[in-house]
């Protein structure tokens, strides 16, 4: 596939109301191409419109709850009127749960999946349409580092991020097979300073010094800003990658469980332990 250009695209960016998708907005609005921005927080979704002054780009925000089956059905059309339609489909939102897989609640394992996975399955299938219709199209998922490597306490997330991880990939396949000219992209980001930690749902039982603990964990891993990750994303984007990795930690540890698939993290339990 040719480079794609940004210019004058439209993209629907999920998750758009903090973090790596505010951060997306305004990296893809520098290169002039046009916002739908999609959050269930409404205020959020609000400032970061705001934090985009340009007069060269079109922005439109969408209030969504990712488990509302019907809200994700309704959207393409809302963004149909507002911009004729997408070309560009970034899964970005999602969320996460702290603690180990015998504390934590079914009805919270499945509220993640609906989001974390679900939904994504949801907006592609919602929005396949538009963007077949679109002369220059890209899916982007955004999958982890922990849909490469899977951490113990991380079931619900890993899970969720390694479906996205097949899911992505295997739709990919189909696309080229049926000769469409949709790109896809799956992003896995390491260590991205963003609000997930604290916004993370807490297994049953937690203490506040298991969260603290937690919290301070995650504040020393959490540290790449999501301005440099949003920088590479988007030339990922531009340049059709079908996989992005961002960060040192997705690289090495990417490189570790491919050496080592079955038995990597004997080798990075360690090297975690010390950082």
């Amino acid at each position: 596939m040719s480079r794609m250009n940004l210019e004058g695209s439209t993209a629907v960016i999920t998750g758009a109301a903090s973090g790596i998708g505010r951060a997306l907005a305004q990296t893809l609005a520098a290169r002039r191409c046009n916002l739908a921005l999609a959050d269930v927080n409404a205020q959020g979704l609000a400032e970061t419109a705001g934090m985009i002054k340009s007069n060269a780009v079109r922005v439109s925000t969408h209030v969504i709850d990712l488990v509302d089956r019907d809200a994700i059905a309704a959207l393409p059309n809302d963004v149909a009127a507002r911009h004729g339609g997408a070309d560009i489909l970034i899964n970005n939102a999602g969320v996460a749960i702290g603690g180990t897989f015998d504390r934590v609640a079914e009805h919270d394992f499945d509220w993640l999946m609906e989001i974390n996975f679900f939904a994504v399955v949801r907006l592609t299938r919602a929005f396949l349409p538009q963007l077949a219709a679109s002369a220059d199209a890209q899916l982007v998922f955004l999958s982890s580092l922990f849909g490469l490597v899977a951490p113990p306490g991380q079931t619900a997330y890993c899970a969720s991020k390694f479906a996205v991880r097949g899911f992505a990939n295997s739709l990919r396949h189909e696309l080229k097979d049926q000769g469409s000219t949709i790109g896809v992209t799956v992003v896995h980001p390491g260590g991205v300073a963003t609000n997930i930690a604290e916004s993370a749902r807490q297994a049953a039982g937690t203490t506040l010094e298991e969260r603290e603990e937690a919290l301070e964990r995650s504040r020393r891993f959490l540290k790449k800003p999501p301005e440099r990750a949003a920088g590479i994303i988007a030339d990922g984007i531009e340049r059709r990658e079908e996989r992005v990795l961002v960060g040192g930690d997705a690289r090495f540890m990417a490189l570790i469980e491919r050496l080592a698939p079955v038995s990597y993290w004997k080798i990075l339990q360690p090297l975690v332990r010390r950082s």
